[in-house]
C-alpha cells in the first residue's frame, strides 16, 4: 500500500493560514509596543496590555472545541480572521488605552481560537507515521513567520494608518488557504470523552510541555538581551542572543520532529527536558563570552522548542476527533499560560540571582518538567 502524502491540501492550507497570522501577529506586538511608548505610557502599563491578550486567549479557549462542533472548523475559522482583521484599524482609529485593553482582549481571543483549530487540523490531517515531521514543519514555518513581521515593519515603519492596515490585509490573506481546502474538514462528530482540564491529567508530559516551553520562549525572548547586557555586552550583541535562540528553534523542529516518529516520544519528550536542562546550566556556568553563548543557545531554543513540536505529535498520536480538539485546547491554553507568567518568573530570578538569574531559572523549569516527566513514566510503565 502506497504511502500517505507527507503534505496535503489540507496540511498546506492550514500550515498557511497560521503562518499568515503569525506575520502578523509578531507584526502587531513591537507596533502596540512603541504605539503606546510614544504615548508616553510606562513599561508596566504596556506589559499589562499585552498580558490581556493572553487573558483573552485562555478566556475563550475552553469554548472553542464546542464552537467547532456545532459551527464547523472552517466557519469559526473564517469568522476569527474577520474579527481580528476587523479589530487592527480600531486600535488605530480608537487611540484610547481603555479602549486599547478591551481590543487587545478580543485581538487575543482570536489567536486563541485560530491556534487551537489551526492546530487541530494539522494534528487530524497528518500521516500517523509522520505526524513528528509535519509538526515540525508546521513548528519552522510559523517561527519563520515570526522572524517576517518585524522585517515587514522596519521596511512599512510604525507610524500613521499604514501599520494597521497592512496587519489587517496579512491577517485577510488567511481567507486564500481557508477557500482553498474546501470542505476537507477534520471529524468533529460526536462530543470529547474529556472536559479541556481534564487532559492535564490525562496526558501531562504532553500538556505540560507547552506550558514550560511558553514559559522559556517568551522569558527568553523578553530578557536574554538584558541579560547579556549585564555580563558586559553592547546592546547590539544582546539583541542578537534572542535571534541565536530563535534561529536554533527554527532550524532543529524538522529533524527533531523526523526523530519523534521513530521514538517513543514520551522517552522522548523526557529526554528534550534533560537536555535542556543540561544546556541551561551551560549557559549559566560557561555562557561568558559571545560567541559562546550563541553556541549554546542555538540548541537551547531549538531542543526546548521541540517540547512544543513533540507534544503536539503527542497529542495527535493519542486523541482523535472532538478529543483531540479538546487536547489541542488545552494544550494551547496551558502555552498561553506559560506565555503570560514567563517573563515575570525569569524576571525576578534575574533580579534576586544576577548573572546567573536567568539561565538558572530556565534549568530550574526544565528540570522540574523531566522529574514530572520521568515520574509519570515510571509509574505507566508500572501500571502496564
Amino acid at each position: 500500500m502506497a504511502a500517505a502524502p507527507l503534505l496535503n491540501r489540507t496540511i498546506i492550507s492550514a500550515i498557511a493560514l497560521v503562518a499568515s497570522f503569525g506575520i502578523a501577529l509578531s507584526l502587531s506586538i513591537p507596533l502596540f509596543a512603541l504605539e503606546m511608548e510614544r504615548w508616553g505610557l510606562s513599561s508596566t502599563v504596556s506589559g499589562l496590555n499585552a498580558m490581556v491578550a493572553g487573558l483573552g486567549n485562555v478566556a475563550i479557549i475552553p469554548f472553542v472545541p464546542k464552537m467547532a462542533r456545532r459551527f464547523g472548523v472552517r466557519a469559526v475559522l473564517a469568522v476569527s480572521l474577520g474579527v481580528a482583521c476587523l479589530t487592527l484599524p480600531l486600535f488605530w482609529l480608537w487611540q484610547n488605552i481603555v479602549a486599547w485593553f478591551l481590543l487587545r482582549f478580543l485581538f487575543g481571543a482570536m489567536v486563541g481560537v485560530l491556534f487551537v483549530l489551526s492546530e487541530f487540523w494539522i494534528n487530524a490531517a497528518a500521516p500517523p507515521e509522520r505526524r513528528g515531521l509535519v509538526m515540525g514543519i508546521y513548528a519552522t514555518t510559523l517561527c519563520l513567520g515570526f522572524a517576517l513581521g518585524p522585517a515587514i515593519l522596519s521596511i512599512i515603519g510604525t507610524s500613521g494608518f499604514l501599520p494597521y492596515i497592512a496587519t489587517s490585509a496579512i491577517i485577510a490573506l488567511g481567507f486564500l488557504p481557508l477557500a482553498f481546502v474546501g470542505g476537507d474538514t477534520p471529524d468533529t462528530d460526536g462530543e470529547a470523552k474529556r472536559s479541556i482540564l481534564s487532559f492535564l491529567l490525562a496526558a501531562p508530559s504532553a500538556t505540560l510541555a507547552a506550558l514550560i516551553f511558553g514559559a522559556i520562549e517568551t522569558g527568553a525572548i523578553s530578557h536574554l538581551a538584558v541579560h547579556g547586557v549585564r555580563l558586559g555586552l553592547p546592546e547590539a550583541q544582546g539583541a542578537l542572543l534572542i535571534s541565536a535562540f530563535t534561529l536554533g528553534n527554527a532550524l532543529l523542529q524538522v529533524p527533531l520532529g523526523y526523530l519523534s516518529d521513530r521514538l517513543d516520544r514520551r522517552v522522548m519528550l523526557l529526554a528534550l527536558g534533560a537536555v535542556s536542562t543540561l544546556f541551561a546550566l551551560a549557559l549559566a556556568f560557561y555562557g561568558t563570552s559571545f560567541w559562546m553563548m550563541v553556541l549554546i543557545l542555538l540548541p537551547l531554543g531549538g531542543i526546548s522548542g521541540a517540547l512544543y513540536t513533540v507534544g503536539l505529535a503527542h497529542l495527535g498520536s493519542r486523541f482523535t476527533g472532538m478529543d483531540l480538539a479538546s487536547a489541542n485546547a488545552a494544550f494551547v491554553m496551558l502555552y498561553s499560560v506559560g506565555l503570560m507568567a514567563g517573563p515575570t518568573a525569569l524576571g525576578y530570578s534575574m533580579d534576586k540571582g544576577g548573572a546567573y538569574g536567568l539561565p538558572l531559572a530556565i534549568a530550574a523549569l526544565c528540570a522540574l518538567y523531566t522529574l514530572l516527566v520521568g515520574i509519570r513514566h515510571v509509574f505507566t510503565r508500572r501500571t502496564a
